[in-house]
């Protein structure tokens, strides 16, 4: 298998996923994700995709990561993951699709508007 490259969006966060086969190795920003990412539940959001077709232990992923918070950061790695299992064996959509990997979230922060303090949030009103 070449290289498989995929980019994963989530708030402000962007992850650009570079996979080929491997032992299971999977890298942030040039550290191991365990180390990058050190609560227990970001692991478990990054792997869903992975066990879910148990491939955990077949593919290396080298990930570039920026922008956005931890774990936006995460929600973006696992669509990024995502989407490049879907490029190397397209019938696993379906089972993806089903779990919900496959959407993006599109939510994002609004923005804030001119002559208020937040993007809805007002001054006090003052009577008098």
């Amino acid at each position: 298998m070449e290289l498989i490259n995929t980019i994963g969006r989530r708030k402000s966060a962007i992850a650009r996923v570079y996979m080929s086969d491997g032992k299971g190795q999977i890298t942030v920003n040039d550290r191991d994700y365990k180390e990058y990412f050190p609560d227990k539940q970001l692991h478990y959001v990054i792997e869903q995709p992975l066990n879910l077709l148990e491939v955990k232990d077949k593919y290396d992923i080298k990930v570039n990561l920026k922008g956005g918070g931890i774990k936006g950061q995460a929600e973006a790695l696992r669509l990024a993951i995502t989407r490049a299992l879907i490029k190397v064996n397209p019938e696993n959509k379906s089972s993806l699709k089903a779990e919900g990997f496959v959407t993006r979230d599109p939510r994002v922060v609004e923005r804030k508007k001119p002559g208020r303090p937040k993007a809805r949030k007002r001054f006090q009103f003052s009577k008098r």
